[in-house]
């Protein structure tokens, strides 16, 4: 297999581990944990994996017992770079274990599991993908684990090969289905633990224990390159405004930690428009403001920053959203009257079906995007909001509204406009240096959470902005992290995504900079991914993470 010159090198990588998992492990356990809220829903719904105690590993003198060991690993959801890495890190984990230990794929994701498809992983086999980006080694998926009769099909093929424990590596709802396959496992005593590991760019997966997901480091700084290379364009071409819309549906960390790294003119929060109740309108008078501020300066041009959900948080559109999710919900009378509806006559049927409020919004947007949304529905009939292209639907009403202000003697720029969208580009990356250390100790950390009879626990790798050495490793109760919320008209127990905060040391930090940053043009060009060189260019943490840790 033909490989490139950086993998041949990366490959000779060897990722540097916390002192505490180097040789003779011993744990020590914490106080007992409760749930972040609906503490007495949580503890009925999981009464044998509730409460669990914090546990911390510490190097030990004493010969620790050698066991012989079989586990199951599972990649499920996106992908996130690392995801090889922390593959490789439960194997050499295993292997210094006990050198019989045996680490098996199941292929495909969650379905492989059911399914018993499933390798085992050799070292000629993880060999090769050390380092890596992707999720290649053996595949994911988005099947969910969450039915008694896929749990009991699941263990009869973990029996079957001798495995005694399972390794889930996910987002927030992955994990969530491991914690209630821990306790499926647990309450019949079948043997087999569940471990799981804190996987996703979008960074909504965090708190006190799990300090980053494993992924965001490496995205985000491919992503500010991207971002850096387009400013540079912008600063030299000086006849554009690029609007650049990041992943990141559910929570913004990537805009901001994005802008944090380029310091962009514009950088729109989801979570603050959420909060300010910000109207469409309101959010295109302010990039216009902005927009006309710099035209003032003979600089017509810019980069504006968006997160992919932002749609959602703009209370007006979220409400629409959630009345076309109701009048073209799968199998209604109105869905199926609207499959008949000429395509040319859809926006006027619909626009009479909305409350009058939604009918207006509806109405007051482009025809691409009022289309979009009644035509890019998922298989349940809701919007399938990451593909509306928000950035299109903004630069053609901050079109709009400027050719107003000029008709008005306001603006006297030019607007030209460009538009990208930077998602998958960042999912498969080669991981960063710190990805690739985090995430191998990720690993490395699960196999010991498993040597000590755990389960039912997220592997946890922190003080992250400290050198490798000085990293703390442990595990953290998945029920500690978890609450109820409504899901699909059903609640669920659901692990708490981490939004941005807007108290919080990363945002108060933008919020003082971005209004000199809008008028002057101080772009920060961050360039490549440095795997190679000094420590504080190769190293260096996410600047979200450094002003968390501040």
């Amino acid at each position: 297999m033909a490989i490139s010159a950086l993998q041949k090198e990366r490959a000779k990588y060897q990722p540097k581990l916390p002192k505490a998992l180097k040789g003779n492990v011993k744990l020590v356990e914490g106080k007992a944990t409760e749930s972040v809220d609906d503490q007495d829903a949580i503890k009925e719904l999981f009464p044998n994996t509730y409460g669990l105690p914090l546990v911390t590993f510490e190097s030990s003198d004493s010969e620790v017992e050698s066991k012989n060991i079989n586990v199951g690993v599972i990649l499920s959801g996106g992908q996130a770079p690392g995801g090889h890495n922390v593959i490789s890190g439960l194997f050499d984990g295993l292997k210094a274990i006990h050198p019989e230990n045996k680490l098996f794929g199941f292929l495909g994701g969650p379905d492989g599991f059911v399914k018993d498809n499933i390798m085992e992983l050799t070292s000629d086999i993880i060999d090769e993908y050390r380092n890596t980006g992707g999720f290649d080694i053996i595949g994911s998926g988005r099947t969910k684990l969450e039915e008694e009769s896929q749990f009991d099909t699941g263990l009869e093929n973990c029996k079957k090969h001798n495995i005694n424990a399972v390794v889930v590596i996910g987002g927030d709802d992955s994990n969530t289905n491991a914690c209630v396959l821990a306790e499926y496992y647990k309450k019949i005593n079948s043997g087999v633990q569940v471990i799981g590991c804190p996987k996703t760019i979008d960074g909504d997966l965090k708190n006190e224990m799990i300090e980053t997901s494993f992924g965001f480091d490496t995205a985000c700084k491919l992503y500010s390159e991207l971002i850096g290379n387009i400013m540079r364009d912008s600063n030299s071409a000086k006849k554009y405004w690029h609007f650049i819309k990041l992943m990141g549906r559910s929570a913004s960390h990537i805009a901001l930690e994005c802008a944090l790294q380029t310091q962009p003119n514009i950088c729109l929060i989801s979570e603050e428009v959420a909060a300010k109740k910000q109207t469409l309108a309101s959010i295109v008078d302010g990039i216009s403001d902005v927009i006309a501020k710099r035209a003032e300066n003979g600089e017509n041009y810019g980069v504006a920053l968006i997160p992919e959900g932002l749609i959602e948080f703009i209370p007006e559109m979220k409400i629409l959203i959630e009345e076309l999710n109701e009048l073209l919900a799968e199998g209604t009378a109105t869905a199926q009257a609207f499959s008949h509806v000429k395509k040319s006559h859809r926006i006027d049927w619909v626009s009479e079906k909305l409350s009058q409020a939604s009918s207006v919004v509806f109405r007051s947007l482009p025809e691409g995007i009022a289309n979009q949304l009644t035509l890019d529905r998922d298989p349940h009939g809701n919007v399938q909001v990451s593909k509306i292209e928000t950035e299109k639907l903004l630069i053609e009403m901050v079109e709009a509204e400027l050719a107003e202000r000029k008709l008005e003697n306001k603006f006297q720029g030019k607007f030209g406009s460009q538009n990208h969208f930077f998602g998958y580009e960042g999912r498969c990356a080669a991981p960063s240096n710190f990805d690739a250390d985090y995430c191998y100790s990720l690993g490395y950390n699960a196999s010991a959470l498993i040597s000590n009879g755990k389960t039912g626990y997220m592997s946890s790798v922190r003080n992250t902005t400290a050198p490798a050495e000085e990293w703390i490793a442990g595990g953290v109760p998945i029920t500690m992290m978890m609450n109820m919320e409504r899901r699909h008209g059903h609640m669920k127990p659901v692990i708490q995504k981490a939004l941005v905060e807007l108290d919080g040391k990363p945002f108060q930090y933008f919020a003082s900079q971005r209004e000199e940053w809008a008028v002057k043009t101080q772009f920060v060009y961050p360039g490549p991914i440095q795997y190679f060189g000094p420590t504080e260019v190769c190293d260096r943490v996410s600047e979200t993470l450094k002003l968390e840790k501040a």
